[in-house]
């Protein structure tokens, strides 16, 4: 496993045990809503390193293990954590105006916009690659996939449906991995692509 998904994989695996030894990081690194008063800067990033139970933890180490690592091989280390906290960020801000817009006052957690945006990079980086989701396990290609799952999150971030889960840090990580996939192509709205 390169370096960087496994410090990645490793520090959310920390911070959750020291979550479940009674450390509460959640008050001073959660990502807050602006109008909370409990919001802080460094939210913005610190987020993606806590979860909410084991099995939010395992999906998303196992996504970072499995599209991460493939990006970092291509990319490099520092390039792929340039990528993933870039979705992280977009993660955040569009949680923060989704939560600014309606009033809620509830906290994010998880690595899931950083982990959609590797979703994202990895469908434009190997569109015809095959993926088959643990749910339903039907082969698709890896472009398919990303506008299947990104039209389920909207549709769920629309509608209210699965409340405490933050569909729209979802959709802001995917807009995160594009936009910073073509700003380094140089392509729109970064520029023409020569």
């Amino acid at each position: 496993m390169p370096p960087a998904t496994q410090a990645l994989i490793l520090t959310s695996v920390v911070v959750f045990f020291l979550q479940s030894m009674g450390v509460d990081g959640i008050a001073a690194f959660a990502l807050w809503p602006v109008g909370s008063g409990n919001f802080m800067p460094w939210q913005v990033f610190s987020y993606a390193f806590l979860h909410g139970g084991v099995s939010h933890l395992v999906f998303n180490m196992f996504g970072i293990y499995m599209f991460g690592a493939e990006l970092e091989r291509v990319w490099g280390s520092k390039r792929f954590l340039v990528f993933f906290f870039a979705s992280v960020l977009c993660g955040a801000i569009a949680q923060l105006l989704i939560a600014s817009w309606s009033g809620s006052n509830v906290p994010t957690i998880g690595a899931s916009g950083g982990l959609f945006g590797l979703l994202a990079g990895f469908a434009m980086l190997f569109p015809k690659r095959t993926i088959v989701p643990l749910i339903p396990p039907i082969p698709m290609p890896a472009w398919l996939f990303v506008v299947i799952y990104g039209v389920i999150e909207l549709t769920l971030g629309v509608t209210g449906s699965m409340s405490g889960v933050a569909h729209f840090a979802h959709l802001g990580g995917i807009a995160g991995g594009v936009l910073t996939l073509r700003y380094w192509r140089g392509q729109v709205p970064f520029g023409k692509r020569l």
